[in-house]
């Protein structure tokens, strides 16, 4: 059984993962209105995702005899300058998510909750992966400037996804 602190954190975390799914779906919207259309496919999947991970802290805290608790989540940015924009956005927030996981489980650990940072050990892995691929994108959109041909070819890359 985890601490009533351990379960508030958690639930903090559902949000925190809720909030991630609509600050990526609005950044799709931007690009959809932009016809980057793999960019918003790529943000699309990427906040399913994200709803993927409030879903397993959802199992979680069901599963440590916890109650889940929903609560309000802050409107997304709607207005981007450009996709360089967007990515250094996606990789500075994927950096905060690392950081919330890490003070998770760090938690966790003073609590001595070994249930808990068991399951926190996927999200600490999963997140190597998220700031990852936010960094080799934003990368690449900084290499190639303004080269259409190019831009392009990562659209159509990541409609792929």
């Amino acid at each position: 059984m985890a601490s009533k602190s351990m379960i508030d954190s958690l639930n903090h975390q559902i949000n925190n993962e809720i909030s991630s799914g609509y600050i990526y779906l609005s950044m799709a919207s931007y690009c959809e209105a932009n016809s980057f259309h793999g960019f918003a496919n790529w943000l699309k999947a990427q906040a399913k995702e994200e709803l993927e991970h409030a879903m397993k802290f959802y199992k979680l805290i069901n599963s440590l005899g916890g109650t889940v608790i929903l609560t309000a989540i802050p409107q997304p940015e709607t207005q981007f300058k450009s996709l360089v924009e967007i990515f250094e956005k996606v990789l500075n927030h994927e950096k905060a998510v690392t950081h919330s996981i890490n003070a998770l489980y760090e938690q966790a650990t003073k609590e001595n909750d070994y249930a808990t940072q068991i399951n926190l050990q996927w999200f600490v892995t999963e997140q190597i992966e998220e700031e990852e691929n936010a960094s080799d994108i934003l990368h690449l959109l900084q290499n190639i400037g303004d080269n259409y041909p190019s831009l392009m070819m990562i659209d159509s890359k990541l409609a792929k996804r």
